[in-house]
C-alpha cells in the first residue's frame, strides 16, 4: 500500500489520466494536455498573474472601477425636478408600483401643497395580488387541455404570482380600484418583505391549478370551473387580508400643507381620491420601448402572452421605437415640469454606494484582458439582460440640445446614491434602458397610428415580460 505522499499530487501539477489507457477520450472532451497549457498560457501573463492577486482580497468591481468615470460624473443638472425625499420599496419587488405612484405623487403633493406625501402601495399591492390569483387561474383553464410539461403551462405554473407589473398593469389597477393615501393602508410586515407570504399564496394557486386541470379532465363545464375558481379566490382573499389588511372602501382625508393650513375632504372612496389628486391623464400614456433585435421592428407594437393583471383590463402594449426618440420624450417631458416613469436593466454597470450608471463604469476589458462584444441586441437574445427595475426621471442635464446625464429616483431608501438619487450617464441610456410611459400626444403622428395596429404577440417567456417577474 502506498503511503498518503507518494499518491498526493503537487498544487500545480497536471491531473492524471482518467480513462484506461487504450480508450479515446470523446470529442469535445477537456485532454490533460490541453488543461497543461491552460496553465502555462496564465502564468505566463503578469497582468493576470496581478489582477489574480487583486481580486482575492479585493471585490472585483473595485478592482475594475473605472477612476475616470467617477472623477467626470457631476450630480448636478441643468433640468432638475425633485424636491421630496424618496421612497423604500424595502425587501419586495414592488418597483413599477412605487415608479407609477411616485410619478402620480408629484402632482399631489403640489395640489395639495405638502412637501411630503405617498400613496399606499400596500392597498395596490393588495389588488394587483387578488387580480393576479384570477389572472392565473383563468389561463389555467384556458390551458388545462395543455400537457403539464407545455412550455407554457409549465411557465405559468413557474411564475403566477410575481411582484413585478408593468405600466399598464399599474394603470389598470388604478382604472378599477382608484388610490388611497398611505395612511389609510399603511405598511405590514407582509407588504415590506413578500417573500414568504408569497410563497404560501403559490401553494395555494398551484393547488388549485391542480384541482382545475384535473376537473377538467374529468368533464368539468366551463361553469363548474368558474365555481371552483371563485372557491379558490375566496381562500386567496382571506390569506391576503391575514398579510396585508382590508382595503378600505371609504377613508377620511384632512391634512396639514407646509404652510401650516389645515384641509378637510371628509369621507372618499379610492375612486374619488384617485379623481381628485391625480393631475396628469395617466390613461392616455404609452409604453414607449426599445428592442433592436432584428425580429421586432420599429414602429410596430407588441405584447406578451399572458402579460397582465386583471382580465377585464387593458393589455400590456409596447410601441417600439428608436432609442434617440425615447431621450427626446423623456427630455421633452422633464423640460415641461414632469417626471417619466422608466424600465432598465439596473443591475448592469452600476455602483449603488456612488448612485452612478455609465456603460463604461467597470474596465472588465482590461481586467480580463478580453473584449466583451455582446450589443444590445444580442444581449437579449442570448438572455444578458432584460428589464429588471422601474423608477423615474427627475431630471437631466442638456448640454447644446442633447442630454449628458440623467436624474433617477430610485425606491431602495436613502442609503444610497445621493440621498436615494441616481445618476445615469447618457452612455447607459443607450445600452440598458429599455422603456418608458409617454402621453400618446407626445408622439410623431405615424407612430400614433402605429398604436392602432393588432399587436405582435410574443411568448410569455420573452425578455419583454421580464419586469413583470
Amino acid at each position: 500500500m502506498s503511503s498518503p505522499e507518494s499518491t498526493m499530487s503537487s498544487p500545480t501539477s497536471p491531473p492524471t489520466e482518467t480513462l484506461p489507457p487504450n480508450e479515446k477520450a470523446p470529442a469535445g472532451a477537456i485532454s490533460p494536455d490541453r488543461l497543461r497549457e491552460l496553465r502555462r498560457e496564465v502564468e505566463s501573463r503578469p497582468t493576470t498573474r496581478l489582477a489574480r492577486h487583486a481580486v482575492a482580497q479585493t471585490s472585483v468591481q473595485d478592482v475594475a472601477l473605472n477612476r475616470d468615470v467617477v472623477t467626470q460624473t457631476a450630480h448636478t443638472f441643468s433640468h432638475h425636478l425633485d424636491d421630496w425625499p424618496v421612497t423604500d420599496q424595502k425587501n419586495s419587488g414592488r418597483c413599477w408600483m412605487f415608479a407609477g405612484l411616485n410619478l402620480l405623487r408629484a402632482g399631489a403633493m403640489q395640489k395639495m401643497n405638502l412637501k411630503e406625501f405617498e400613496f399606499s402601495q400596500n392597498y395596490t399591492l393588495f389588488w394587483d395580488k387578488f387580480e393576479r390569483a384570477n389572472y392565473f387561474l383563468e389561463a389555467i383553464i384556458e390551458t388545462a387541455d395543455r400537457d403539464v410539461d407545455d412550455r407554457v403551462v409549465a411557465f405559468l405554473l413557474e411564475r403566477p404570482l410575481e411582484d413585478g407589473g408593468q405600466w399598464n398593469m399599474f394603470t389598470n389597477l388604478i382604472r378599477k380600484y382608484g388610490l388611497v393615501p398611505k395612511s389609510a393602508m399603511p405598511e405590514t410586515e407582509s407588504s415590506s418583505n413578500t417573500r414568504r407570504m408569497n410563497g404560501v399564496l403559490l401553494q395555494k394557486l398551484r393547488e388549485a391549478a391542480r384541482t382545475l386541470r384535473e376537473a377538467k379532465a374529468n368533464g368539468a363545464t366551463k361553469s363548474d370551473l368558474g365555481v371552483k375558481k371563485d372557491e379558490y379566490l375566496d381562500v386567496i382573499f382571506r390569506m391576503l387580508v391575514i398579510h396585508l389588511g382590508m382595503p378600505p372602501e371609504r377613508f377620511d382625508w384632512q391634512w396639514m400643507d407646509k404652510d401650516r393650513k389645515f384641509h378637510r375632504h371628509g369621507a372618499m372612496t379610492p375612486q374619488e381620491f384617485a379623481k381628485k389628486f391625480i393631475t396628469i391623464p395617466y390613461d392616455e400614456y404609452v409604453c414607449i420601448v426599445h428592442d433592436p433585435r432584428p425580429s421586432s421592428p420599429f414602429g410596430r407594437t407588441f405584447t406578451v402572452e399572458y402579460l397582465g393583471n386583471i382580465i377585464e383590463g387593458g393589455r400590456v402594449i409596447y410601441l417600439n421605437a428608436e432609442i434617440d426618440l425615447m431621450k427626446k420624450l423623456t427630455m421633452q417631458a422633464i423640460e415641461e415640469g414632469e417626471p417619466v416613469w422608466m424600465g432598465c436593466d439596473v443591475g448592469q454597470m452600476m455602483r449603488s454606494d456612488l448612485g452612478i450608471w455609465d456603460a463604461k463604469l467597470y474596465d472588465y476589458e482590461t481586467l480580463y484582458d478580453t473584449e466583451f462584444t455582446l450589443n444590445k441586441a444580442d444581449r437579449l437574445l442570448y438572455h444578458q439582460t432584460q428589464m429588471t427595475h422601474a423608477m423615474l426621471f427627475t431630471g437631466v442635464d442638456i448640454v447644446d440640445g442633447h442630454p449628458r446625464r440623467w436624474r433617477v429616483e430610485n425606491s431602495w431608501s436613502d442609503k444610497d446614491g445621493q440621498k436615494g438619487f441616481y445618476t445615469m450617464n447618457d452612455s447607459w441610456f443607450d445600452e440598458y434602458m429599455f422603456e418608458i410611459a409617454a402621453p400618446k400626444s407626445s408622439l410623431p403622428p405615424e407612430l400614433q397610428r402605429a398604436l392602432s395596429q393588432e399587436p405582435i404577440v410574443l411568448p410569455a417567456w420573452d425578455p419583454m415580460g421580464a419586469l413583470a417577474r
